[in-house]
């Protein structure tokens, strides 16, 4: 049977730290200086509507370092920019390729092509989730942690990382709070599947109460892609949500801070911060190498 990664909650907990393991064994091999062909006479289609930075590399490398091959395909270059419909190319690509990443705009978009491809779709990001990046994260943490008896702060939008990592919190029994203004909670569909994993986030609108006693301070852009018309209202709503020093000092002495990137410096997080030793923000980056690699080599073997 096919099996998807389109939310981080198509995994149980058992398969969640099994990605964790085999990511933290592929990162040791590559450390030193191995590398296997896992994936050999293997390709992943990555289809991109949206750009990127990290999902395009990480996946990439990944599939080079297991000795596979990853074709880069922007959506106007594909027959989708004008007009197939995304059942046909899902019959048609997945007839090609053993695994297909995407990375779209809307979440609609990836169900309905893994409704109709013959391999394993992941979703390299959604308007609604972003699985990929959290189990990278939660690598990061389980190196810095040694483990998940942590209580994790989300602080500023609630957006699409920030809807997988609570949908992760739920599945491994983190405790996990966001502090968000009215108005940009995160969905209602992805507190209700928390409660349903046995999660219980608690939703906050000031961030120094929220980062009490905190292990991990997590934050991300106020103004998502498609957002852009949006900015300077947004600029003013969570003017209060900045990560600065004066908030990483009100959570506990050995907290980390955590930003999935790219980072409007100044803005949701300062420099001090970022570039501080509480900052664990480019050995994040790096996991998500190590975490693709997982996924990749779990769902196409």
């Amino acid at each position: 049977m096919v099996k998807h990664l389109i939310s981080i909650s198509d995994l149980t907990k058992e398969e969640l730290l099994d990605f964790l393991e085999l990511a933290k064994k592929l990162k040791d091999e590559r450390r030193r200086g191995v590398f296997n062909d896992y994936l050999k006479n293997r390709s992943l289609a990555m289809i991109f509507e949206l750009p990127s930075t990290r999902t395009r590399i990480s996946f990439e490398v990944a599939m080079a370092d297991m000795g596979g091959h990853a074709l880069y395909l922007n959506w106007n270059d594909l027959q989708l920019g004008r007009g197939e419909t995304i059942a046909d190319t899902a019959r048609v690509v997945s007839r090609y390729v053993h695994a297909v990443m995407m990375r779209v705009r809307n979440h609609s978009t990836i169900v309905e092509f893994a409704k109709h491809s013959e391999v394993p779709v992941i979703n390299g990001l959604s308007n609604l989730e972003h699985p990929c990046q959290i189990i990278g994260d939660l690598l990061t943490i389980l190196e810095k942690k040694g483990g998940f008896d942590i209580k994790l702060s989300w602080v500023g939008d609630g957006n699409n990382v920030c809807n997988s990592l609570i949908l992760a919190s739920a599945i491994l029994g983190f405790d996990m709070c966001v502090a968000t203004p009215e108005g940009y909670e995160p969905p209602k569909i992805i507190l209700e599947r928390a409660k349903e994993l046995g999660g219980d986030v608690k939703i906050l609108r000031d961030p120094f109460e929220a980062v009490k006693d905190a292990d991990v301070i997590y934050t991300d852009v106020w103004t998502s892609m498609g957002q852009e018309a949006e900015r300077e209202q947004r600029l003013k709503v969570f003017k209060k949500y900045q990560v600065n020093s004066e908030l990483v000092e009100n959570a506990k002495e050995d907290v980390i801070v955590m930003h999935c990137l790219p980072a409007h410096r100044g803005e949701e997080i300062t420099d001090d911060v970022i570039d501080g030793v509480r900052s664990v923000v480019f050995d994040q980056a790096e996991n998500r190498l190590h975490a693709q690699k997982a996924i990749l080599l779990r769902l196409i073997k």
